[in-house]
């Protein structure tokens, strides 16, 4: 799992507008990258509606911010169009890019070991350097967390 100071490794994925997204085009200006392990869950609809509602604020801040799942761009496209949302939202359907972050794997999910999704949240720099992580993250409150984060970052 990539951690603070490292380089975001690149990404070459398709958001819910069959539109392409690579890391590498964000150059530049901050990105906020946050996975979610399922659309329209309850943690995971929070989670986008919060990053969603605050992508203003995110956007004046200097930011991006991308969502990433596994879930099929039709799967995104549902997502986005039931909760108006206001993000791109990538589709990493062969899991191939979670698992290269390490945001895919194992995890504990109503007591028992499932592999799948680790809900986490990076914020990557200019310069394409990963600068804070959040993984194992509280949905509740933590977009605006990341905003601080940015905010304290950009000075």
């Amino acid at each position: 799992m990539p951690e603070p100071g490292d380089k975001a490794p690149d990404f070459n994925l398709t958001d819910q507008d069959n539109k392409p997204h690579k890391l590498a085009d964000y150059r530049g200006q901050w990105v906020v990258l946050f996975a979610y392990p399922r659309a329209n869950t309850p943690g995971c609809t929070r989670e986008a509606i919060a990053f969603s509602g605050l992508a203003a604020k995110f956007q004046k801040a200097g930011a991006a911010v991308l969502g990433i799942s596994p879930d099929s761009c039709t799967a995104q496209k549902k997502f986005e169009q039931q909760h108006k949302l206001k993000v791109p939202l990538l589709s990493d359907a062969d899991k191939s890019v979670t698992t290269r972050w390490g945001i895919y794997g194992d995890k504990v999910m109503y007591g028992k070991k499932v592999k799948g999704i680790i809900r986490s949240t990076y914020l990557i720099d200019p310069e394409g350097v990963i600068r804070k992580t959040w993984t194992k993250v509280k949905v509740d409150g933590h977009a605006e967390k990341v905003l601080e984060a940015l905010k304290e970052l950009r000075g």
